[in-house]
């Protein structure tokens, strides 16, 4: 344990760099991921039958294909097709990398918080939504003022999960470089020729990372 105890504090300003990037990367693709969620549960409760169909197949797919394999093609596969991202440093951190990360997070929470939404939504009596329609509001008011709010309330602790799902998952953006904890663990791994004590380190930032989250969500 004492070789585990040394690297930590020799290295310890790498770590807290790599733990600042697994937390912006995994805040970002939670917050905008649900934003892309309330679209497509919107679009599959919509009753458009187009509109039910793209959204199905969308969340179908991107729960259907592992999240490493995501992130390859989102950085990959865009420049590809000649959709570069921006090539320049924010904060020292590489933005082509960063964006590309985040994006295939985004893409990939979507997709599930799509589904939470939607069963946040739909737990909620249709009689509350037929009460408010004949007091005079539109479907959308009714929607926006009295269904959603207590839908919220329904899903924020699985949201919260989610966000905790993603900061686990995001040690997957270290296969295109980008310099999360997981990568931090290797870039250890090859300066001080130690295996071991990296991983174990890194696996205790992530514990009390996720422990915190799950702590305020209780």
């Amino acid at each position: 344990m004492d070789i585990v105890f040394e690297t930590a504090v020799k290295y310890n300003d790498i770590f807290m760099a790599g733990a600042k990037i697994t937390i912006i990367i995994s805040f970002l693709s939670c917050f905008f991921g649900l934003f892309l969620g309330v679209i497509l549960a919107f679009m599959k409760i919509s009753g458009v039958k187009i509109l039910q169909a793209v959204a199905a197949v969308y969340v179908e797919v991107i729960r259907g294909t592992p999240v490493l394999v995501q992130i390859s093609l989102v950085f990959f596969g865009l420049p590809f097709l000649g959709i570069q991202f921006p090539n320049f440093e924010i904060w020292g951190v590489d933005f082509e990398r960063l964006s590309a990360g985040v994006l295939a997070l985004i893409l990939n929470s979507g997709a599930y918080q799509c589904e939470i939404v939607r069963s946040g939504i739909q737990s909620i009596h249709k009689g509350q939504l037929e009460a408010a329609m004949s007091l005079g509001f539109s479907k959308w008011e009714s929607m926006v003022r009295i269904i959603i709010p207590q839908a919220i309330r329904n899903i924020l602790p699985v949201i919260g999960n989610e966000f905790v799902t993603l900061i686990k998952e995001s040690s997957q953006v270290s296969v295109i470089g980008m310099a999360d904890l997981m990568y931090t663990a290797a870039t250890i791994q090859g300066i001080s020729f130690q295996p071991f004590p990296p991983l174990v380190i890194v696996a205790v930032y992530y514990f009390v990372m996720t422990f915190f989250v799950s702590s305020c969500l209780r």
